[in-house]
C-alpha cells in the first residue's frame, strides 16, 4: 500500500509556472506507475500526465502537451509535475495517483485503473 501527499498548488497569473510534488510513502515507490489528473468545478476528472515505473515513458493530455512536464525521483519517492505557461483553463484540483504495475515501461492514462490517490492540491490561474 502507498500513501500519496500532493503539494505545490497555489494561485498564479496566466503565463506563470508552478511545480507540483507528490510524495509517496513506503519502500516500493519504484513498483508504481504514476499519474496526474485534475478536476475543475462541475467537470469530470481528466487525465493530465503519466509516467512509467522506469521514468522513461511519459504521456500527456493534448491540452497540456508542450507546457507540462512529468518526472519522478526515486531517491525521494516523489513525482513532479512542472507546469509552465499556465492558462485560466488549467484551474482545477490536481490529484496524484499510483498504480502497482508489473510492466516497467507502461503508462496508465485512465483514472479508474489507479489504485491509490492523494487528497489533491488546488491550482488557480488568474487571467
Amino acid at each position: 500500500q502507498v500513501q500519496l501527499v500532493e503539494s505545490g498548488g497555489g494561485l498564479v497569473q496566466a503565463g506563470g509556472s508552478l511545480r507540483l510534488s507528490c510524495a509517496a510513502s513506503g519502500r516500493t515507490f519504484s513498483s508504481y506507475a504514476m499519474g496526474w489528473f485534475r478536476q475543475a468545478p462541475g467537470k469530470e476528472r481528466e487525465f493530465v500526465s503519466a509516467i512509467s515505473k522506469s521514468g522513461t515513458n511519459t504521456n500527456y493530455a493534448d491540452s497540456v502537451k508542450g507546457r507540462f512536464t512529468i518526472s519522478r525521483e526515486s531517491a525521494k519517492n516523489t513525482v513532479y509535475l512542472q507546469m509552465n505557461s499556465l492558462k485560466p483553463e488549467d484551474t482545477a484540483v490536481y490529484y496524484c495517483a499510483a498504480r502497482n504495475l508489473q510492466y516497467t515501461f507502461g503508462v496508465v492514462t485512465t483514472w479508474s485503473e489507479y489504485n491509490y490517490w492523494g487528497q489533491g492540491t488546488q491550482v488557480t490561474v488568474s487571467s
